[in-house]
């Protein structure tokens, strides 16, 4: 990791090697007691036509892509931790699933289009980032979208980074704000909301 700020996610994983397997079998259990595990991926295919090109950004182990597949879309997921990428192309093969840095994110330069009609970072991974890091994952997102394409983004509070720093984070970065949502299921974003989900566009 020599040149590199490693994220709060690496970090939890170096001090408990174990870590990444613990939470690739609560999904896995998750999923096999019925229980919603895409509810995120649900939001995101609704704003899409069918066939669309979706970047899942800290894909973890591909619940999210993994929907967005098998609804019809192109997926291209990225994570940090390859025990998450080796699960999801286990149990999501389809997507394209990949071992990288979103803090340097450059799809072109491994042989695949920047434009994306849809990003989808769920589960939290903004706040395992490094706090230095996070302009340069946002404007990563940004450079990635295609014209018409849409970021989703989606986080609880009391975890480090907080909503009024992330879009202002955001806006510097090259994103326009479209939508505050309080849930994945879009219920409003009020004062008191303790979750967000934020929709936004490349800025012209």
């Amino acid at each position: 990791m020599s040149g590199r700020t490693p994220s709060q996610w690496e970090e939890i994983t170096a001090a408990d090697p174990s870590h990444s397997t613990w939470y690739v079998e609560r999904f896995r259990t998750m999923a096999a007691e019925g229980a919603d595990i895409v509810g995120e991926a649900r939001l995101v295919d609704a704003m899409l036509g069918r066939g669309s090109r979706v970047l899942d950004a800290g894909c973890g182990p591909g619940r999210v892509g993994g929907y967005l597949h098998r609804a019809g879309h192109t997926v291209v997921g990225v994570d940090v931790d390859p025990v998450l990428i080796a699960a999801a192309e286990q149990d999501h093969p389809g997507p394209t699933w990949l071992v990288g840095d979103l803090a340097e994110l450059d799809l072109p330069g491994r042989g695949i289009a920047a434009e994306f009609d849809a990003i989808v970072c769920a589960g939290n991974v903004v706040t395992f980032l490094a706090p230095s890091t996070r302009t340069a994952v946002l404007s990563g997102f940004a450079r990635h979208l295609g014209p018409e394409g849409r970021a989703v983004v989606g986080f609880g509070a009391d975890r480090g980074y907080e909503f009024p720093q992330f879009l202002a984070d955001a806006e510097q970065a090259g994103l326009r704000l479209e939508l505050r949502l309080s849930t994945w299921d879009l219920r409003p974003f009020t004062d008191e909301s303790d979750f967000l989900v934020a929709i936004f566009s490349r800025a012209s």
